[in-house]
């Protein structure tokens, strides 16, 4: 029994890393996708990425048939999904890459605090301190004005709230046993039809260079999507979500080197606060002092 908990955890961090890399090209072709509106660079996001999910269903012979009882979180999962996507979009379009990747990558502290509601799993004091400490480290990041420049930051941040409550309920449909496709297919098709209308109603004609990368951001995301859902089906969140931080330096290395961008200071600031928080909360996780490998907290 330990040695399988061991090889699903060890199974989700390389899951969670291989999705770091992609979120981070998926926001580098997001970027370099040009002047396209947000809603609609997030319509094809979603649009190649249900082709990409229900083309593996079929080729698997999956049946698309969801689990008894699990309708209710796939669409909790999906609006708050959506909501996240959206202003991750926006945020990319505004902010550096990295900032806009860490501020999403606030997901993890908001899934703690819904993991409370949802799951019913207790977080500790220790917990509590580094949801307050990752915020503190957002502050850095978002530079708080009163001005119109700080609305991307803003919908950074709502950006990793939505994310947040999007996996937990991933978490959640893993525990009930549903299938990690069914879950990728079911947000990438609710996702598209919510957003045709504004599509049909204010579409912008977009180059074949446009098209391009709006069909790698699409890969690159369900890429991202296959892999973070079988991360979080195969370990909890609070064991492993450290390693999605990897995303800021696989985005500030992309966006160094194809953009030219480089994050300020009270950025790197901010970065460092919210990294060590992580990994000072994944220690703490997974201290040596509890044989089951998760502190006495959780």
């Amino acid at each position: 029994m330990q040695t399988r908990k061991n090889s699903d955890r060890r199974l989700g961090i390389l899951f969670i890393i291989g999705s770091a890399f992609c979120f981070a090209l998926m926001n580098l072709f997001i970027r370099m996708t040009g002047d396209v509106p947000t809603l609609q660079k997030c319509f094809f996001r979603n649009f190649f990425a249900m082709l990409i999910a229900g083309g593996t269903l079929l080729k698997n012979r999956v049946p698309l048939k969801i689990g008894k009882g699990n309708l209710k979180y796939l669409l909790a999962r999906s609006i708050a999904g959506s909501l996240g996507m959206i202003c991750n979009f926006y945020a990319v379009d505004h902010l550096v890459i990295s900032d806009a990747s860490i501020l999403n990558k606030l997901s993890p502290f908001f899934a703690i605090i819904f993991s409370y509601f949802i799951l019913n799993e207790r977080a500790s004091l220790t917990e509590w301190i580094s949801v307050i400490a990752a915020f503190i480290g957002a502050l850095f990041v978002v530079k708080p004005s009163f001005g119109m420049e700080a609305v991307p930051a803003f919908a950074g941040a709502l950006g990793g709230l939505g994310a947040g409550l999007a996996y937990t309920n991933v978490r959640k449909l893993g525990l009930r046993g549903e299938n990690s496709m069914i879950i990728v297919a079911f947000f990438s098709a609710f996702t598209t039809l919510m957003l045709l209308p504004n599509l049909l109603l204010h579409y912008v004609p977009m180059t074949a260079k446009q098209w391009g990368f709006l069909v790698l951001t699409g890969l690159a995301a369900a890429g991202g999507q296959i892999f973070i859902t079988k991360a979080y089906a195969k370990a909890p969140a609070k064991e492993i979500s450290v390693y999605d931080f990897s995303i800021v330096i696989f985005a500030a290395i992309l966006g160094f080197c194809f953009l030219g961008q480089m994050p300020d200071l009270f950025s790197v600031i901010g970065y460092i606060i919210i990294i060590a928080t992580a990994v000072i909360k994944w220690r703490k996780t997974v201290s040596p002092r509890d044989d089951r490998g998760v502190s006495d907290g959780f």
